[in-house]
């Protein structure tokens, strides 16, 4: 494969609570790169693509795999559920996109297995209102495992017998925890293990070392995009804690999880809405609970990829946004869904904090129980009446929507270089005059 299009390797990052929209931004600058990577978490993410009028719900393959000359690698820092990567591989194929060749897999990924999914599912009913707000893929209990040393990885996946054996033993132990202290049933491990073997023999031709790849790529000159899942307000230290996902979201956590040094890592895009939104439970400082709220889940049509329960909706969050900035090393953000504050009456932006006590922060508290306490201090932008779908050129935006990003880069510190006016790869514009602004123009193909 010849070097694509690109200023080197590339980081993508969600800069809020997840679902910004990463997988419309990494469909589109996959064409500027030779490979994408996907560097961490599991099914619990969901980049939405759409291409025309299809629709690729996308859950652990990386978003490049739409582009047939791109190929696409699974990090050892990801956790895999064999049967729902096999489902996912068999819906793209049913679309035309062609897999072989294309696909390659870690043999050091976290093995995801059916009593994972059960031990999720029994300790998130336990918690009553202390629930976390899992997706109940399993996840967690899979990292766990992976931490104490006891996990199981993808590398069995070429040997059914050996599978069989070690996962047997592990799921046993499972069981017995569902059944002693949550009271849960225990599952069925003669169809828990038929269920692995049968994924198994469809996904091993995939299994293939990644590091020496990525590495090749990049001391080829050939370009590389590191594609993150979930946001940083969602990583398991810097995030909303406990409130968060159970893997590193920050970008560089990509080194560790494709073997690979930090030299071949790249500039960092963080992907934020125009305004924000959040699944599950946890603090979320901007969170509107009337009629805006609403009015923004459904223009943004905010249901979850991956489990379809409707996003809290609120307000943009300065502070948040800033952090997210410091703490990624973010150079640039992609903004998307902008044409969904299109023609509301109101339009607010939080700049700090007000904490119980009457004391303004301006800064990200570490605690959760701090930021769930807190009121937002907002400013009220004008609103604008024309439309920006579909837009792709900046000097085409209302004098207000042009007001509002310039606010917002302002605020944040980093320019917005991108803006998404519309689900489709074509309603998208490059923006401001920013170094990165001409990097990703390049990407784009744009002027």
């Amino acid at each position: 494969m010849g070097a694509k299009r690109g200023s080197g390797s590339l980081m993508v990052v969600g800069g809020q609570w997840g679902d910004e929209g990463k997988g419309k931004i990494v469909d589109l600058l996959s064409a500027g790169f030779s490979a994408v990577v996907r560097y961490n978490g599991g099914h619990n993410a969901g980049h939405t693509v759409r291409v025309g009028e299809k629709h690729f719900a996308l859950h652990l393959v990386p978003s490049g795999i739409i582009h047939s000359d791109v190929s696409c690698f699974m990090g050892a820092g990801m956790v895999i559920d064999p049967t729902a990567l096999k489902t996912e591989l068999d819906l793209l194929a049913e679309k035309g996109v062609e897999i072989a060749g294309r696909l390659c897999l870690s043999p050091r990924a976290a093995l995801l297995l059916p009593t994972h999914r059960a031990l999720d599912l029994a300790r998130e009913g336990m918690r009553g209102e202390e629930k976390i707000g899992t997706t109940g893929r399993g996840i967690g209990p899979a990292y766990q495992d992976s931490a104490q040393r006891r996990g199981l990885r993808t590398g069995l996946l070429v040997d059914p017998d050996a599978l069989a054996i070690k996962s047997r033993t592990l799921m046993d132990q499972h069981n017995q925890e569902l059944e002693a202290v949550y009271g849960a049933p225990a599952v069925d491990l003669d169809e828990a293990v038929a269920e692995l073997q049968s994924a198994a023999v469809h996904l091993a031709p995939f299994l293939r070392e990644i590091g020496p790849e990525i590495r090749n790529y990049s001391d080829s000159q050939e370009a590389v995009l590191f594609e993150g899942a979930q946001g940083v307000l969602l990583d398991l230290i810097w995030g909303t804690y406990p409130f968060v996902t159970s893997s590193s979201c920050l970008p560089g956590s990509a080194a560790a999880s494709c073997g690979v040094g930090p030299r071949h890592l790249g500039p960092v895009v963080g992907v934020m809405k125009a305004y924000a939104t959040r699944v599950g439970s946890g603090p979320f400082p901007t969170e509107d609970h009337g009629n805006d709220g609403d009015l923004l889940r459904d223009l943004g049509a905010e249901y979850g990829t991956t489990t379809g329960r409707p996003r809290r909706c609120g307000w943009f969050d300065v502070v948040a946004a800033r952090y997210a900035v410091e703490t990624a090393g973010i150079d640039a953000i992609a903004l998307t869904k902008l044409d969904v504050l299109d023609g509301l009456s109101t339009l607010k932006v939080a700049l700090a904090y007000e904490t119980e006590d009457g004391e303004v922060l301006d800064t990200f508290p570490a605690d959760a129980e701090t930021l769930a306490s807190v009121r937002p201090i907002y400013v009220d932008l004008p609103p604008w009446a024309g439309g920006t779908r579909g837009l792709v050129q900046e000097s085409d935006l209302p004098p207000a929507a042009e007001g509002y990003l310039q606010f917002l880069e302002e605020k944040i510190g980093v320019p917005i270089a991108v803006v998404s006016t519309g689900p489709r790869r074509a309603e998208t514009m490059v923006r401001g005059t920013s170094e990165m602004t001409v990097v990703l123009g390049k990407i784009l193909n744009r002027p």
